[in-house]
């Protein structure tokens, strides 16, 4: 009984060690500033950072002379099925956060550990917008044709497709509004790869400034005062 005391005793101990390590590099490598990469390129397309106060998304023209983000989240997806919206914020993150908890008092035991141990799948949420407006959870970024053509790469390498190669929609009413749309993503949620850590990783993707690594929007945001 002593031993089996013992044991449980160690690997409560164990859990605590590794979520008080988790909680101070959560706060301390976020300072670590990834620099920007040098370029003389003219920059001529202006990209956001948004967040709602936890997640954040990138948030990028709907059309351009090198992308049309409709071929890839198509407008008639969407609720309002409007075709007049200048911008489309992508974010990826847990599929079971995004479609079983749209506010925290619905937020499950089972969907929280499942997200936090890369046990569900994970979903992009693509919203469109007409207007987007600077504020502290709003951050506008100039990006170079060739800044921005990486990151078109980067977030298109997150969605998954059908054998047709087209995006997949996932069929759902647990939308957020009219304008948004969700779609089969690739990679796991977990602790450690946050939406958070995904959209620093595409800042740093196009060449941006960035957090060695956060799992907050915080993290990113103390990069873009």
């Amino acid at each position: 009984m002593k031993k089996i005391i013992l044991v449980i005793l160690k690997s409560i101990w164990a859990v605590i060690g590794v979520v008080a390590v988790y909680c101070i590099l959560s706060f301390l490598l976020p300072y670590i500033e990834v620099p920007a990469k040098p370029t003389t390129e003219p920059r001529k397309t202006g990209i956001y950072i948004k967040s709602n106060g936890v997640h954040t998304d990138l948030v990028v023209p709907v059309k351009t002379a090198i992308m049309d983000w409709t071929k890839v989240i198509p407008f008639e997806n969407t609720v309002s099925k409007r075709t007049d919206f200048k911008y489309v914020g992508i974010g990826w993150g847990d599929k079971g956060f995004y479609l079983d908890t749209p506010t925290w008092a619905d937020l499950k035991f089972s969907t929280a550990v499942k997200a936090a141990f890369w046990m569900s799948e994970s979903a992009m949420h693509c919203t469109f917008y007409s207007e987007i407006t600077e504020d502290q959870n709003c951050k506008r970024i100039l990006l170079t044709d060739s800044q921005y053509a990486d990151l078109i790469k980067y977030i298109e390498a997150k969605f998954d497709h059908d054998s047709n190669g087209q995006t997949i929609l996932v069929q759902t009413d647990a939308v957020y509004g009219k304008d948004d749309a969700f779609y089969e993503a690739k990679g796991k949620y977990s602790f450690l790869n946050t939406c958070n850590t995904w959209t620093n990783n595409g800042l740093i993707a196009a060449g941006q400034k960035g957090a060695l690594w956060t799992s907050t929007d915080r993290g990113i945001f103390q990069h873009y005062p």
